[in-house]
């Protein structure tokens, strides 16, 4: 499947989950931007309120590992001891375009903070939740949802740990 492909997919899966759950949201058009503090300025918010979605590959054992999808607020990095700590893993990096892609269906900067995939899961810092919407991309660089956190946390069900760095 064509990156084009997997992201018309994907964006399409977003809106049909916001759909069915009665979400409370709103689509942006901008620029295509894939930068979090770039694509902050053009939808015209606070950086703490993007939820920033990067794809963490945990290394479990010497051949053992798993995928989650980490978010944080648009102004923070993530912490990746925290995240090899929550999993008691042996080390935790960044994983490669292609397989972030490849799980997520999203091209890279514009990765959302959900999954479509059951054993991708998804972790949120907890101080996402500070602010009444959050904003990201929806799954294309030129398009973004505001969405209330309240319906992010009921559709998404996130698991929730302290899993960044502090700004």
């Amino acid at each position: 499947m064509s990156s084009a492909l997997a992201t018309a997919d994907s964006r399409t899966r977003l809106l049909d989950l916001l759909a069915r759950g009665g979400a409370r949201y709103r689509l942006l058009n901008h620029a295509p931007q894939g930068r979090t503090d770039l694509a902050s300025a053009l939808r015209g918010h606070r950086l703490d309120q993007a939820a920033k979605s990067l794809v963490i590959r945990v290394a479990l054992s010497s051949k053992r590992r798993r995928y989650v999808i980490a978010v944080v607020p648009g102004d923070r990095r993530v912490d990746l001891p925290a995240l090899t700590a929550l999993y008691a893993g042996r080390e935790a990096s960044f994983a490669a375009g292609e397989v972030a892609e490849h799980l997520t269906g999203c091209v890279s900067g514009c990765i959302m903070p959900l999954s479509f995939d059951p054993e991708l899961e998804v972790v949120a810092d907890p101080a996402l939740f500070a602010h009444e919407e959050i904003f990201f991309n929806a799954g294309r660089l030129d398009e973004s949802v505001a969405l209330r956190t309240a319906c992010y946390r009921t559709l998404v069900a996130p698991r929730v740990a302290a899993i960044a760095s502090a700004p």
